[in-house]
């Protein structure tokens, strides 16, 4: 996303200056291409409707949420960035064709939808509920990690064998983690992985669930399998403990994990992008950019368009 803003920007400034008449853009042996020619060829791609499109919502957004959205956020959260990356920062930037201005104007945008997307949500207690059967708080894990064939299976049974025989599990794992564990980057902290939730994306699912299964103290009595990894023998080391009901806190938690949910689903933003465009009064002057904002304000028409360019390339071949 932060690349593609800074692309729109550069589009719609190469808009704004084929905009300004009849000016030569660039010369050659067969003649001029006139800023007039390169607007109008601009206009009528999709790059150069994508630029007006995003740009028209981000001004509705800033119009509309702006005073909710502090540069103090910005620059903690661009701080944040800088510092989790460190000296390889810059390098980062560099790569995906960003600035510095450009990836907080990325972090506004960013937060902007997110205030957006929170004023046009209405959490039910039937989501909550739904979500609080679902929660788990952080959990603390140690894992060995078999290799994903047979002799993996064999190794991670052994070492379930001789877990299940110790007077010191933790300690023992430890010892069997550096032993046995195939991933060199946790293998000589005895296994020992980065807590996480139920809203957790990068950890595996059958390893989540395996884990989220555990108390404290507790290991995995058969070898969980990945198909991406392999096999796991799980051990937990620190498991938050589950609430009977829905605590005040604990609620505002489950709105943070709704919400999160909802900045992931593309036809909720949609919906929101809509009520804003809605409340923004929107008139597009060019006729040959007239629909650019269908996707949002009138989505049959923009899927039926789809669905027609669609069937006209399968029958043309092109």
């Amino acid at each position: 996303m932060k690349k593609a803003v800074l692309g729109v920007a550069a589009v719609f400034t190469a808009m704004l200056l084929a905009a300004c008449g009849d000016k030569t853009v660039a010369t050659l042996n067969g003649g001029k291409i006139t800023q007039d020619q390169y607007y109008s060829s601009l206009k009528n791609s999709d790059s150069g409707k994508q630029v007006l499109s995003t740009m028209i919502i981000n001004d509705a957004l800033q119009d509309q949420y702006g005073k909710k959205v502090s540069d103090k956020s910005v620059n903690k959260q661009f701080n944040d960035l800088k510092k989790q990356y460190g000296d390889q920062f810059k390098t980062q930037l560099a790569q995906s064709g960003q600035t510095e201005s450009g990836l907080k104007e990325s972090i506004k945008t960013q937060k902007l939808l997110e205030v957006a997307v929170k004023d046009n949500t209405k959490i039910s207690q039937k989501q909550l509920d739904t979500q609080f059967k679902a929660y788990q708080p952080k959990v603390t894990v140690r894992y060995i990690l078999l290799k994903n064939d047979d002799s993996g299976k064999k190794n991670a049974d052994t070492v379930i064998k001789d877990l299940e025989k110790s007077k010191d599990v933790k300690a023992d794992f430890i010892k069997l983690a550096k032993k046995y564990s195939q991933d060199a980057s946790t293998a000589n902290k005895g296994g020992l992985y980065t807590p996480f939730d139920n809203t957790d994306t990068n950890t595996d699912a059958a390893f989540k669930a395996a884990a989220f299964k555990l108390n404290n103290g507790e290991f995995t009595k058969t070898a969980v399998h990945s198909d991406q990894f392999g096999y796991f023998v799980l051990y937990m080391d620190n498991k938050g403990e589950k609430p009977a009901k829905i605590t005040p806190a604990i609620k505002k938690t489950l709105e943070d994990q709704i919400m999160s949910t909802n900045m992931n689903d593309q036809t909720k933003i949609s919906e929101v992008i809509a009520k804003v465009l809605k409340k923004a009064k929107v008139s597009i002057k060019d006729k040959d950019m007239s629909n650019i904002l269908d996707t949002y304000m009138n989505p049959s028409k923009a899927q039926a368009a789809t669905g027609a360019e669609g069937a006209t390339t399968a029958t043309t071949g092109n």
